[in-house]
């Protein structure tokens, strides 16, 4: 079981990779290896499928694989020419490769077009199906949700491949998948397995892929159950493995010890009444692949984080010193006239708690510039939201200045409370390269808090304790313009996540004023989210293109 972590369109990266691993379990005397979906040109390599070079470059690829698959069978993921005239140019496939050549291609047959899936605007679905025969057995395969229809009650369910594969009566089946995380994924997966290998009294193998792709995270899990249902085998998550599992046909697989299904740790991410409680190491882990993922492959090496003294840039600022190292993150203090002392100094000692470097900018001279400036245009109209995000933006341009004069990647550090409702200035504190907790909502944003505090202090206790405030006018706190967010982010996880509507919340106990006040903020900020950068994903619905509604609309719900 190959369980590897491969870069899109990074063709010698991805090949050496596979073929250090078949090399690898060749010594071992294995006679199998199963790699995960589209491993050969990475996953999901989206419209880089409609260049002839780049289908070119992964059947060259698979020649090379062919050239060491000898005296072991290799089942690696790519996609192929469908050479029939009818349908689409591509299949998603997986190649069975021994004896130095092709034997087999299987195709699949569900292509998943939801959240951030999009393959059947370039794969065309399989039209037969057929096991591979291996060693005397006959292996049933397919791809990633191939495994995933088994509802009987719906009227597609006759053209569920696995039923199709039943009929031929296989001995073992092999699932090989891209399948990203999300904070609930990792058990419906393996509930997914469980029903398919009791409802079908065969074993199954099942090979993801780990790694982080732009927003998307994969994080491996890859695993083996036997026919009743017994999980043998999982891998590590979020890390590259090769797994090996001895299965003996009817005796079953040579493993003495059986992993138990329940494998959380006792730690939650921000359990209330109508949010789950989450798995915080799951969810820090994800985090910090996302970074460090994201700065390797596009050839990065130091990060920029606007430290302001609030929990948003403290958690970021420690989640990207754990991906890239202490050295290279440099902390950026942007003090206005309106930043209280403290939050100068919680940030101070955050990046000394981290040893990451930091250095001081006052804004107040540039803000009052900028008032003197407008001042004859502004006259003598009141403070309000203009002069509020011009502080924003003079940290945008700042900020953006030392990444362009530095090489910095600036990480935003804007949760999804606060893109939902649209509390974030365009140009200003919406800047950034990759959103780290865009997926967050604010009081799950405090648990990750409180988990990477879990050992010793590194953020210190006053950032949590001391009302949020983007300190943009004396006194200014967030719940001066937000429902406090105990009770916002319940609204907003119902509406974005459970995809519930007001008629749905205002049954649920929510008062009719604040549901519409709420869903009115979120709708009529698309604009700003559409123009936001990528938000790594953890959840089963995070912003960007995994929710794709029209900017313009008047539906609340």
């Amino acid at each position: 079981m190959a369980q590897q972590n491969y870069h899109i369109g990074n063709f010698k990266a991805n090949v050496d990779k596979i073929i250090a691993a078949i090399q690898t379990a060749k010594n071992a005397g294995g006679e199998l290896i199963v790699f995960s979906e589209l491993a050969i040109c990475g996953y999901p390599p989206r419209d880089f499928l409609e260049f002839d070079d780049f289908i070119h470059s992964c059947q060259q690829a698979i020649s090379a694989i062919c050239e060491v698959a000898e005296g072991i069978a290799v089942l690696v993921g790519a996609p192929s020419r469908n050479e029939v005239p009818e349908g689409k140019d591509l299949f998603n496939s997986a190649y069975f490769i021994q004896n130095k050549r092709v034997e087999q291609i299987i195709h699949k047959t569900l292509l998943p077009n939801y959240d951030v899936f999009d393959e059947y605007r370039y794969f065309e679905s399989a039209f037969d199906w057929q096991t591979i025969s291996f060693k005397g057995k006959k292996l049933a395969v397919t791809i990633c949700e191939d495994i995933w229809d088994i509802d009987d009650t719906q009227p597609l369910y006759r053209f569920s491949p696995m039923e199709r594969l039943m009929e031929q009566q296989p001995d073992l089946m092999i699932n090989l998948s891209a399948s990203p995380f999300d904070y609930t994924h990792a058990e419906d997966r393996l509930a997914i397995v469980k029903r398919n290998v009791l409802r079908y009294q065969i074993p199954l193998i099942y090979v993801n892929t780990v790694g982080s792709q732009t927003e998307i995270v994969f994080d491996g899990g890859s695993l083996v159950c036997d026919a009743q249902g017994n999980l043998i085998k999982e891998l590590n998550y979020f890390e590259e493995e090769l797994g090996v599992v001895t299965w003996d046909g009817a005796a079953g697989f040579e493993e003495s010890i059986k992993i138990a299904s329940e494998k959380l740790p006792d730690e939650v991410l921000a359990p209330n009444r109508l949010m789950p409680g989450l798995n915080t190491d799951r969810i820090y882990q994800a985090l910090v692949m996302g970074i460090r993922q994201y700065f390797e492959k596009l050839g990065f090496k130091q990060a920029l984080v606007a430290s302001s003294g609030g929990v948003d840039s403290a958690v970021t600022l420690a989640l990207a010193v754990a991906a890239l190292g202490p050295e290279n993150v440099q902390a950026l203090l942007l003090p206005s006239q309106f930043s209280s002392e403290h939050s100068v100094s919680d940030a101070q000692q955050l990046s000394q708690n981290l040893n990451n470097p930091y250095q001081i900018l006052a804004i107040a001279d540039i803000f009052n510039q900028f008032e003197q400036t407008l001042s004859p245009v502004f006259k003598d109209l009141p403070f309000n939201v203009a002069e509020e995000n011009i502080q924003s933006r003079i940290r945008g341009v700042l900020a953006m200045a030392l990444s362009n004069k530095f090489g910095y990647i600036l990480l935003n550090t804007s949760n999804k409370s606060e893109l939902a409702t649209g509390y974030g200035t365009l140009y200003g504190d919406m800047a950034g390269g990759i959103g780290v907790l865009g997926d967050l909502y604010k009081t799950q944003v405090y648990a990750l808090a409180q988990y990477i505090n879990r050992k010793v202090e590194i953020i210190p206790n006053h950032i949590l304790v001391k009302p949020p405030s983007a300190e943009l006018r004396p006194g200014q706190k967030d719940s001066d313009s937000l429902p406090e967010y105990e009770v916002l982010d319940q609204i907003l996880y119902q509406y974005i996540e459970c995809r519930q509507g007001p008629s749905e919340l205002i049954a649920q106990g929510f008062e009719p004023e604040l549901v519409q006040r709420i869903l009115q903020m979120v709708n009529r900020n698309e604009y700003k989210r559409n123009q936001f950068c990528p938000i790594i994903r953890v959840s089963p619905k995070a912003f960007g293109i995994g929710r794709r509604l029209p900017i313009v609309a008047k539906y609340l719900g």
